[in-house]
C-alpha cells in the first residue's frame, strides 16, 4: 500500500510552466504505475498523463506534447511538467497509483489517491 501527496500547484499566467509532484510512501514504490488526472467541479475525473512501472508513459490527447511526466524511484516521486499552460488548464490535479504498475488512462485502474493539487491559470 502506499500514500500519496501531490504539491507544486499554484497560481500562474496563461503560457507559464509549473512541475507537480506525487510523493509516495510505503513499499515497493517503483512496482507501481502511477496517473495524474485533473477535475473541476461538476465534471468527470479527467486522465492527463501516467508512466508504467518500466518508464512507458501515457497521455491524454489534450495533451499535445505540452505535459512530461516522469518518475524518480529512488525519490519516490512522479513529476508532471506543465509547459505553455492554458486557463483551461485550471483544476484540481491528482495523482494516482496502480499496483499492476500499468499506465492506464482510466481512473478505476487505481487503487491508491492522493488529496489532488489545484492549479489556477489566468488569462
Amino acid at each position: 500500500q502506499v500514500q500519496l501527496v501531490e504539491s507544486g500547484g499554484g497560481l500562474v499566467q496563461a503560457g507559464a510552466s509549473l512541475r507537480l509532484a506525487c510523493t509516495a510512501s510505503g513499499r515497493s514504490f517503483h512496482d507501481y504505475g502511477v496517473g495524474w488526472f485533473r477535475q473541476t467541479p461538476g465534471r468527470e475525473r479527467e486522465f492527463v498523463a501516467a508512466i508504467s512501472r518500466d518508464g512507458s508513459t501515457n497521455y491524454g490527447r489534450f495533451v499535445q506534447g505540452r505535459f512530461t511526466i516522469s518518475r524518480d524511484n529512488s525519490e519516490k516521486t512522479v513529476f508532471l511538467q506543465l509547459n505553455t499552460m492554458k486557463p483551461e488548464d485550471t483544476a484540481k490535479y491528482y495523482c494516482a497509483a496502480d499496483s499492476a504498475g500499468s499506465y492506464a488512462r482510466l481512473a478505476n485502474r487505481y487503487q491508491f489517491w492522493g488529496q489532488g493539487t489545484q492549479v489556477t491559470v489566468s488569462s
